[in-house]
């Protein structure tokens, strides 16, 4: 089983564990319980195991979204700080989004009292309380095989659509869209017959080209259209709706700006259903376009659609969420396995405009070397460096490139990255999160110290942190051999591989690699941290050059404290990369969106804090985990605000007072700017302020 339900560790109270994502959720009781199975078809809503205990008072450690429902799924309460009410009798679901979705069972009355510090329901007596949960893992249904004739690639992308949980706005929610199915190139086209594809009334015609397809693909996949050959591109429905594709701004242009303003017209008119929030996007939305919401949400997919698409994009341009992952894809068919992973994650999908030139990245001179007193990361003078490309920007948070060279400023991602995550997520036994740490230099003491504390310094989460030193060529064969959620090596790399006491290893020679992810804080890693992908690994962080050595240890810490608390390794390096003047040269490799740990508030945050007169303007930047995606929604917890967000990039600033400003620093340990320097929460003091 994916999840499993056991006494806490002080016994009042249940840990739902999800030992395939590494997540861990405890609700807390007023004594000791024991959970014993039940049946997980009581639930309205689906989920993967349940277990029932007897106690009057569940306690939720933090506060996080959750709502009361009738059984029909109405909603009776959203739950908020400083919600205190009373639930009268009757049977009620109380949905909680945790790190994994949580479902529970009960019958009232009962009271409803939520404070910054969780969530308490509370029983006139001691009652049999059912707890579900439902993981965010998911795994492709079917591998579709297509040739490399583009007829045959658009009839197997147009089968991404099966994983669809529903056609409905609801589709905007990330755990209502499932894992695309495999694609593999071969001498046929095959549908395994089990994959049920939507019928929505809706197809993209596209000229027959692998470059139309792989950008069109992501947004057949959101839509649950057909790709089907034609002339132009454009969107078609039965009811005799035509849309162009080919707008003023061209192709790749044009399905990117309908992905998203059909994407947010959806999480709006979604709030006419079962979650009616106040939605931010909504209260700015609506006021400027003529369109009936409530309407809306019962109409068909179709019909939605022609409605969205009468707006014209410049309208509700500003009120997109910023996306979270553009990427920029050679369309070859060595990059077509790849596509049903990018189209998991919902990309705004984008090809070469020609052949990419190649680009360099700016490496510290001997002067800054001198005025540091500082030493690099590197074993010898001139190290072959990798060719190298400037994929350019594409408006998201994160940056992808799925093609030949190393990217500047951008994710290096690989088909095979994309496969080891599939392999790396199916145990269900995989148990605590293992790290390694592994200093093979005593120079580099520091960061080796340092990140050893910090990973696994959350007491929610059960880290087993090893540190090895000084490690033989075998030693550090049989640590990567090991199955590891994490791997940090500080040290030197060169062209021969890993240096070691006794010489080199090279990751290409090793034949298997279990760390999942990994950080190389070591000069000119990439070409070693693309052997250990090639050998098993998912994703991992590399440099593209030389290092100086106290820039490298800012960017180690600062990593080991970001992936700690939940960020993805492509979010982390972003923020990261800014604490160094070296930290243009890293870059992820693999698959970005990987995460070691789980977020406390859903989503990652990264505050920008200015003060003056008493009050604190605090901008909220969010990055969304690894285990959700696109249409996850957040609200920051403080200030005067009732309001929901997208969650992805800016939200909004809010103004704080001086006791709001206190709570805001005593409660999750954030990453901050204050006045453009970086910090943590808890290493402020409101009066440093």
């Amino acid at each position: 089983m994916t999840l499993s339900f056991d006494s806490a560790s002080d016994g009042n109270g249940v840990e739902i564990r999800d030992r395939v994502e590494r997540r861990t959720y405890t609700l807390h009781t007023s004594g000791s319980v024991s959970p014993t199975p039940a049946d997980s078809e009581d639930f309205r809503f689906p989920v993967d195991d349940a277990a029932v205990v007897e106690t009057d008072v569940v306690t939720l450690p933090s506060l996080v979204g959750s709502y009361v429902r009738e059984p029909d799924g109405t909603m009776v309460l959203e739950v908020r700080e400083g919600t205190d009410a009373r639930i009268p009798a009757g049977t009620y679901e109380v949905e909680i989004s945790a790190p994994m979705k949580v479902y529970l069972r009960v019958a009232g009355p009962f009271s409803v009292a939520a404070t910054d510090a969780g969530v308490r329901f509370e029983f006139d007596s001691e009652a049999a309380v059912r707890v579900g949960a439902r993981s965010h893992h998911e795994r492709p249904a079917a591998t579709v095989t297509t040739t490399e004739r583009p007829r045959d690639v658009l009839a197997a992308f147009s089968t991404l659509r099966s994983a669809l949980k529903t056609t409905s706005v609801e589709r905007s929610f990330p755990t209502l869209r499932g894992h695309p199915p495999l694609v593999e190139v071969g001498e046929e086209l095959h549908v395994p017959d089990e994959l049920d594809v939507p019928e929505t009334g809706v197809r993209v015609e596209l000229p027959a080209d692998l470059r139309h397809a792989v950008v069109a693909a992501p947004l057949a996949f959101y839509l649950g259209a057909e790709l089907v050959p034609g002339s132009a591109p454009r969107i078609v429905t039965d009811e005799g709706f035509a849309y162009g594709l080919d707008g003023p701004a061209g192709f790749e242009d044009a399905v990117a700006r309908t992905l998203k303003q059909t994407f947010l017209f959806d999480c709006v008119v979604r709030t006419e259903g079962y979650y009616p929030v106040e939605l931010r996007e909504r209260n700015a939305v609506e006021p400027l376009v003529d369109l009936d919401f409530a309407a809306l949400y019962d109409k068909s997919p179709a019909e939605r659609l022609e409605a969205y698409l009468s707006v014209p994009y410049e309208v509700v341009a500003e009120h997109v969420p910023a996306w979270k992952l553009g990427t920029h894809v050679d369309p070859t068919p060595e990059n077509l396995p790849a596509v049903p992973f990018l189209v998991d994650d919902l990309a705004v999908v984008r090809t070469p405009d020609a052949p990419s030139a190649t680009a360099r990245t700016p490496t510290a001179d001997a002067g800054t070397l001198a005025r540091d007193g500082a030493f690099t990361r590197s074993t010898t003078e001139a190290n072959a460096e990798p060719s190298l490309v400037d994929p350019g920007r594409t408006g998201s948070v994160e940056q992808a490139w799925l093609g030949d060279s190393a990217p500047v400023d951008a994710s290096k991602a690989t088909p095979t990255a994309f496969r080891n995550r599939l392999a790396a997520r199916t145990d269900a036994d995989a148990g605590d999160a293992d790290i390694a740490v592994v200093c093979n230099d005593t120079e580099m003491d520091e960061e080796r110290d340092v990140v050893a504390e910090v990973y696994g310094s959350r007491e929610d989460l059960p880290f087993d942190v090893t540190v090895h030193r000084d490690l033989t060529t075998d030693e550090l064969r049989g640590v990567l051999a090991e199955e590891t959620a994490f791997l940090h090596y500080v040290g030197h790399i060169d062209a021969d591989g890993f240096a070691c006491p006794d010489g080199h290893l090279d990751a290409a020679e090793v034949d298997a690699v279990g760390a999942e992810a990994f950080v190389l804080n070591a000069c000119q890693s990439y070409d070693q941290g693309m052997a250990l992908i090639d050998a098993g690994s998912v994703g991992g962080v590399v440099t593209l050059s030389d290092v100086i050595n106290s820039g490298a240890v800012r960017v180690g810490k600062t990593m080991a404290r970001l992936l700690n608390r939940g960020f993805p390794l492509r979010a982390a390096l972003s923020i990261a990369r800014d604490r160094s003047i070296v930290g243009n040269q890293y870059i992820v490799v693999g698959d970005g969106n990987l995460d070691i740990a789980q977020t406390e508030s859903g989503v990652g945050l990264l505050c920008q804090i200015a003060t003056g007169d008493g009050q604190h303007e605090v901008t909220v930047r969010t990055f969304v985990s690894g285990s959700t995606g696109m249409g996850e929604v957040t609200s920051p917890m403080f200030g005067a605000t009732d309001e929901w967000y997208l969650a992805s990039g800016e939200i909004d600033t809010f103004t704080l007072s001086d006791p709001e400003m206190r709570l805001f620093l005593m409660d999750e340990n954030v990453p901050l700017t204050v006045d453009g320097r970086f910090a943590w929460s808890e290493n402020v003091d409101l009066e440093d302020l």
